[in-house]
Protein backbone atom coordinates (compact mmCIF):
# COMPACT_ATOMS: atom_id res chain seq x y z
CA UNK A 1 0.00 0.00 0.00
CA UNK A 2 1.54 3.62 -0.75
CA UNK A 3 1.34 6.16 1.78
CA UNK A 4 1.34 9.86 1.73
CA UNK A 5 2.94 12.31 3.35
CA UNK A 6 0.09 13.01 5.62
CA UNK A 7 -0.42 9.27 6.38
CA UNK A 8 2.70 9.69 7.93
CA UNK A 9 1.39 12.03 10.20
CA UNK A 10 -0.64 9.52 12.22
CA UNK A 11 1.48 9.30 15.13
CA UNK A 12 -0.60 6.21 16.39
CA UNK A 13 0.78 4.81 13.47
CA UNK A 14 4.29 5.84 12.60
CA UNK A 15 7.02 7.49 14.05
CA UNK A 16 9.48 9.89 13.02
CA UNK A 17 12.70 8.51 14.13
CA UNK A 18 14.99 10.43 12.30
CA UNK A 19 15.89 14.04 9.92
CA UNK A 20 18.52 14.62 7.66
CA UNK A 21 19.25 18.66 6.95
CA UNK A 22 20.80 18.49 3.53
CA UNK A 23 23.26 21.09 4.82
CA UNK A 24 24.17 17.95 7.03
CA UNK A 25 24.84 15.12 4.63
CA UNK A 26 28.55 15.04 4.81
CA UNK A 27 28.25 14.65 8.39
CA UNK A 28 25.80 12.45 8.21
CA UNK A 29 27.81 9.95 5.21
CA UNK A 30 30.65 10.31 7.34
CA UNK A 31 28.82 9.14 10.53
CA UNK A 32 27.05 6.27 9.27
CA UNK A 33 30.59 4.97 7.12
CA UNK A 34 31.87 4.64 10.17
CA UNK A 35 29.04 2.66 11.87
CA UNK A 36 30.18 -0.93 11.32
CA UNK A 37 28.00 -3.42 10.17
CA UNK A 38 28.09 -6.32 7.64
CA UNK A 39 26.88 -3.92 4.94
CA UNK A 40 29.97 -1.86 5.43
CA UNK A 41 32.41 -4.87 6.03
CA UNK A 42 31.18 -5.59 2.31
CA UNK A 43 31.36 -1.75 0.98
CA UNK A 44 35.20 -1.64 2.26
CA UNK A 45 36.13 -5.36 1.23
CA UNK A 46 34.94 -4.37 -2.74
CA UNK A 47 36.81 -0.83 -2.06
CA UNK A 48 39.56 -2.61 -1.43
CA UNK A 49 39.09 -5.67 -4.21
CA UNK A 50 39.49 -2.61 -6.53
CA UNK A 51 41.90 -1.01 -5.61
CA UNK A 52 44.14 -4.21 -5.11
CA UNK A 53 43.03 -5.27 -9.05
CA UNK A 54 44.14 -1.17 -9.98
CA UNK A 55 47.95 -2.02 -8.44
CA UNK A 56 47.97 -5.50 -10.02
CA UNK A 57 46.93 -3.69 -13.48
CA UNK A 58 49.58 -1.34 -13.20
CA UNK A 59 52.64 -4.00 -12.29
CA UNK A 60 51.56 -5.27 -15.29
CA UNK A 61 51.25 -1.98 -18.04
CA UNK A 62 54.81 -1.09 -16.02
CA UNK A 63 57.40 -0.90 -18.67
CA UNK A 64 55.42 -1.84 -21.74
CA UNK A 65 54.31 1.91 -22.34
CA UNK A 66 55.60 5.36 -22.46
CA UNK A 67 55.19 6.77 -18.70
CA UNK A 68 53.78 10.18 -20.32
CA UNK A 69 50.56 7.81 -21.90
CA UNK A 70 50.43 6.42 -18.36
CA UNK A 71 49.74 9.40 -17.19
CA UNK A 72 47.42 10.39 -19.52
CA UNK A 73 45.19 7.60 -18.91
CA UNK A 74 45.64 8.47 -15.48
CA UNK A 75 44.03 11.98 -15.70
CA UNK A 76 41.51 9.76 -17.77
CA UNK A 77 40.25 7.97 -15.39
CA UNK A 78 40.82 9.31 -11.96
CA UNK A 79 39.24 12.70 -12.99
CA UNK A 80 37.78 12.83 -16.49
CA UNK A 81 35.79 9.64 -16.56
CA UNK A 82 34.32 10.51 -13.48
CA UNK A 83 33.52 13.26 -14.13
CA UNK A 84 31.42 12.19 -16.84
CA UNK A 85 30.34 9.83 -15.15
CA UNK A 86 28.38 11.79 -12.80
CA UNK A 87 25.13 12.44 -14.91
CA UNK A 88 24.84 8.97 -15.69
CA UNK A 89 25.39 8.22 -11.98
CA UNK A 90 22.43 10.56 -11.50
CA UNK A 91 20.11 9.53 -14.29
CA UNK A 92 20.53 5.83 -12.46
CA UNK A 93 19.18 6.79 -9.38
CA UNK A 94 15.86 9.03 -11.13
CA UNK A 95 15.08 5.86 -13.09
CA UNK A 96 14.33 3.76 -10.51
CA UNK A 97 12.71 6.36 -8.39
CA UNK A 98 10.51 7.12 -11.98
CA UNK A 99 9.55 3.58 -12.13
CA UNK A 100 8.15 3.24 -8.66
CA UNK A 101 5.65 6.20 -8.94
CA UNK A 102 7.71 9.40 -8.07
CA UNK A 103 7.13 12.27 -10.46
CA UNK A 104 8.54 15.39 -8.96
CA UNK A 105 12.13 14.05 -9.03
CA UNK A 106 15.24 16.46 -8.84
CA UNK A 107 18.85 16.30 -9.29
CA UNK A 108 20.46 18.51 -6.41
CA UNK A 109 24.57 19.17 -5.88
CA UNK A 110 26.29 20.95 -2.85
CA UNK A 111 29.75 22.20 -3.86
CA UNK A 112 30.81 23.01 -0.26
CA UNK A 113 30.03 19.53 0.41
CA UNK A 114 30.76 17.56 -2.93
CA UNK A 115 27.80 16.20 -3.35
CA UNK A 116 25.08 15.70 -5.69
CA UNK A 117 22.07 13.80 -4.74
CA UNK A 118 18.80 12.63 -6.45
CA UNK A 119 15.24 13.70 -4.24
CA UNK A 120 12.03 13.14 -5.09
CA UNK A 121 9.54 15.98 -3.58
CA UNK A 122 6.93 14.79 -1.07
CA UNK A 123 7.20 11.39 -2.27
CA UNK A 124 7.09 8.44 -0.25
CA UNK A 125 9.40 5.60 -0.51
CA UNK A 126 9.09 2.17 1.07
CA UNK A 127 12.64 0.66 2.42
CA UNK A 128 12.77 -2.10 -0.92
CA UNK A 129 12.15 0.90 -3.08
CA UNK A 130 14.74 3.23 -1.38
CA UNK A 131 17.03 0.28 -1.46
CA UNK A 132 16.99 -0.34 -4.93
CA UNK A 133 17.48 3.49 -5.73
CA UNK A 134 20.66 3.67 -3.86
CA UNK A 135 22.28 -0.06 -4.84
CA UNK A 136 21.20 0.78 -8.83
CA UNK A 137 24.24 3.04 -9.77
CA UNK A 138 27.09 1.22 -8.39
CA UNK A 139 25.77 -2.49 -9.56
CA UNK A 140 25.15 -1.65 -13.03
CA UNK A 141 28.50 0.79 -13.34
CA UNK A 142 30.67 -1.48 -11.38
CA UNK A 143 29.37 -5.23 -13.53
CA UNK A 144 29.84 -2.51 -16.96
CA UNK A 145 33.48 -1.44 -16.10
CA UNK A 146 34.85 -4.58 -14.45
CA UNK A 147 33.39 -6.48 -18.09
CA UNK A 148 35.50 -3.53 -20.11
CA UNK A 149 38.61 -4.52 -18.40
CA UNK A 150 38.26 -8.10 -19.07
CA UNK A 151 37.57 -6.92 -22.85
CA UNK A 152 39.91 -4.01 -23.84
CA UNK A 153 43.54 -3.95 -24.22
CA UNK A 154 46.37 -1.86 -22.47
CA UNK A 155 46.15 1.01 -20.68
CA UNK A 156 42.17 1.05 -21.23
CA UNK A 157 42.28 -1.38 -18.36
CA UNK A 158 44.65 0.70 -16.15
CA UNK A 159 42.11 3.75 -16.88
CA UNK A 160 39.09 1.99 -16.14
CA UNK A 161 40.63 -0.57 -13.04
CA UNK A 162 41.29 3.48 -11.48
CA UNK A 163 37.43 4.49 -12.54
CA UNK A 164 36.35 1.37 -11.08
CA UNK A 165 37.75 2.16 -7.84
CA UNK A 166 37.25 6.10 -7.95
CA UNK A 167 33.01 5.44 -8.61
CA UNK A 168 33.00 2.46 -5.98
CA UNK A 169 34.37 6.00 -3.67
CA UNK A 170 31.82 7.89 -5.27
CA UNK A 171 29.27 5.66 -3.85
CA UNK A 172 30.19 6.38 -0.17
CA UNK A 173 27.17 8.20 0.29
CA UNK A 174 24.48 5.76 -0.86
CA UNK A 175 26.46 3.22 1.23
CA UNK A 176 26.13 5.16 4.05
CA UNK A 177 22.08 5.95 3.49
CA UNK A 178 22.24 1.75 2.97
CA UNK A 179 24.03 1.35 6.25
CA UNK A 180 21.37 3.43 8.13
CA UNK A 181 18.49 0.77 6.37
CA UNK A 182 20.57 -2.47 7.81
CA UNK A 183 21.38 -0.78 10.82
CA UNK A 184 17.34 -0.64 11.11
CA UNK A 185 16.70 -3.57 9.46
CA UNK A 186 14.20 -4.76 12.33
CA UNK A 187 11.78 -1.49 11.48
CA UNK A 188 9.67 -0.75 8.25
CA UNK A 189 11.16 2.61 7.05
CA UNK A 190 9.65 5.13 4.96
CA UNK A 191 11.34 7.69 3.42
CA UNK A 192 10.59 11.22 1.63
CA UNK A 193 12.12 14.16 0.87
CA UNK A 194 10.88 17.67 1.67
CA UNK A 195 12.64 20.21 -0.71
CA UNK A 196 11.35 23.37 0.10
CA UNK A 197 12.85 22.79 3.59
CA UNK A 198 15.95 20.80 2.39
CA UNK A 199 15.31 17.66 4.54
CA UNK A 200 14.78 13.84 4.34
CA UNK A 201 12.98 12.40 6.70
CA UNK A 202 12.57 8.67 7.87
CA UNK A 203 9.41 7.38 9.58
CA UNK A 204 9.06 3.58 11.25
CA UNK A 205 5.94 2.01 10.84
CA UNK A 206 4.60 1.21 14.52
CA UNK A 207 3.31 -2.56 15.14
Amino acid sequence: MAFSVEDLDDQKRFRLFLTIPYKNLIQFVFEYLKKKSGLMFLFWILCLLFLCITIFIRIKVAGNFPITHILFHSVIGLIILPLICIPLHELLHVIPYYFSGAKNIRVGMDLKQYLFYVTAHRYVATSLQFRIVAWTPFLIISSGLTLLILLLPGLWKWSLSLFLFAHATMCAGDFALLNLYYLNRDKKIYTWDDLDKKEANFYEELS
